[in-house]
């Protein structure tokens, strides 16, 4: 550094290089500090290259893995949700929720690749994808609410998934109901059956570790495809002229089923962290288009056929509606009330993970194994209070899907990508980008509130 000194009436003067930039000052006691760094590189990073994974997956792995993250529980009721509708019209809207929901988790996958070049970090979580898009967007107000964005994202993930194992529970209890006694319409005993289960369920979810269930995943995805096969089979053993199926309900139908096919076929939870581990995740695209095409077709052939089939008097799980005359049935029956219970645990895990992370902060690590333990009872009774207050498949299926999958699956991807995309390569002609995310925003808030209404309009109206 060159420095030339003068000195003028005691004073000194000091001329700087004006090419050589100053050392990067610490930051001021009340000032935050910034947890994600945006690199202004002229040359791209290499995220791909960069990522050092001891097994990635390759795109047909990787396809199997999201269609097995959007295929869950959801699929058995979905038959009910075509009775809330109407048959053509519940059938156009799952092939238009089918496209939508693809593209929205299209936008959140692109967006978390065009941070990984700007952060020079390899993978990034939804949470991750949240805050950091926040943290170093165009809008240096909204910069210190980045956390609280984690934040949002985290509870509505705790809440669709805690919400599911509310559903598990109340499929097996129904399952069990139907087998041990041949009825499925009392309400007061299904309840008993569902408290029945909290000592099993709470015995199942003190395991820590996926290593003991994690192999059954595989033995739930094959019952969910035998489920759809022998949906058809039943179904259309004996089903009604298909003319006198009603073809369009009503407008609070409508959003009842908005909410269950969303949560039945809504796979966003998953989608970052099976991106994060692909070999090639650029073709991420192929992975999600080809899943959703599955998922899409398996939602049609039970809902379609379960609702044509079974009717209006059609019970969810769709397992329900199958012969009790025979050993198959019975036997299919017991084996899928078998696999949810277990499946219940793995749904468990990946919520309270989350919770316990800030948990444990509050506790003596000393403490940890004891405190645990605590909270996973704490969690696994309100489950099963829920449950008990409110065991109907149909409506809570859709209340989830309206109030989180409806933030977590459209709002929350839309702010992300105007984050991102707002400065580079900005909004487009006629700022096309913007008024895009702001359609998908606005059909997110929509089904937010008429989906939550009219799912919580049904909850209560059903309770007895």
């Amino acid at each position: 550094m060159e420095l030339t000194c003068a000195n003028h009436n005691n004073h000194t003067q000091t001329e700087v290089d004006p090419k050589i930039k100053p050392p990067r000052q610490p930051p001021l006691a009340d000032e935050p500090v910034q947890k994600f760094v945006r690199h202004y590189d002229k040359e791209p990073f290499d995220f791909v290259s960069a990522r050092n994974l001891s097994k990635p997956t390759n795109v047909i792995e990787s396809t199997g893995h999201l269609i097995k993250g959007c295929l869950g529980g959801g699929i058995l009721g979905i038959h009910e949700a075509y009775m809330k509708a109407g048959l053509w019209t519940s059938l156009v809207l799952t092939v238009v929720y089918g496209f939508y929901i693809t593209y929205c988790v299209h936008l959140l996958v692109k967006s978390a690749q065009v941070l990984y070049q700007r952060l020079h970090v390899t993978t990034l979580s939804y949470p991750d994808v949240a805050e950091a898009a926040m943290e170093i967007g165009p809008f240096p107000t909204l910069r210190k609410y980045s956390k609280w964005f984690r934040y949002a994202v985290d509870t509505v993930i705790c809440i669709d998934l805690f919400g599911a194992c509310c559903v598990y529970q109340i499929i097996i209890a129904k399952t069990i109901l139907q087998v041990a006694e041949g009825v499925d319409d009392d309400i007061n005993r299904l309840r008993l059956y569902v408290l029945i289960l909290l000592v099993p369920i709470l015995l199942m979810c003190m395991i820590t570790t996926l290593k003991y269930l994690a192999p059954f995943t595989l033995l739930a995805d094959v019952f969910i495809v035998v489920c759809v096969v022998a949906t058809l089979y039943y179904s259309m053993r004996d089903p009604p002229p298909i003319s006198t199926v009603p073809a369009w309900k009503d407008g609070l139908g409508l959003f009842e089923f908005s909410g269950i096919a969303i949560f039945s076929m809504e796979g966003i939870g998953v989608s970052l962290p099976i991106e994060n581990n692909m070999k090639d995740p650029l073709k991420f695209s192929k992975v999600l288009c080809a899943s959703m095409c599955v998922v899409v077709s398996f939602l049609i052939l039970v809902g379609f056929f379960g609702y044509w089939g079974f009717g209006e008097l059609s019970e969810s799980p769709v397992t329900l509606n199958f012969p009790i005359d025979s050993a198959f049935p019975i036997v299919l029956k017991c084996l899928m009330g078998i696999m949810i219970f277990i499946t219940f645990a793995l749904n468990f895990w990946a919520p309270f993970n989350l919770v316990w992370h800030y948990m444990s902060k509050k506790h003596d690590a000393k403490r940890h194994w004891l405190w645990e333990r605590v909270y996973r009872a704490v969690f696994i009774v309100a489950i099963s209070a829920i449950a008990i207050g409110f065991p109907n498949i149909g409506n809570l299926m859709g209340l989830l899907g309206a109030f989180c999958l409806s933030n977590m699956g459209f709002i929350f991807p839309a702010i992300i990508e105007l984050l991102v995309i707002w400065e580079d390569p900005g909004l487009g002609k006629y700022k096309w980008r913007l008024w895009k995310n702001v359609l998908v925003l606005l059909v997110g808030v929509l089904f937010f509130f008429a989906g939550t209404y009219s799912n919580l309009r049904g909850l209560i109206s059903n309770l007895q």
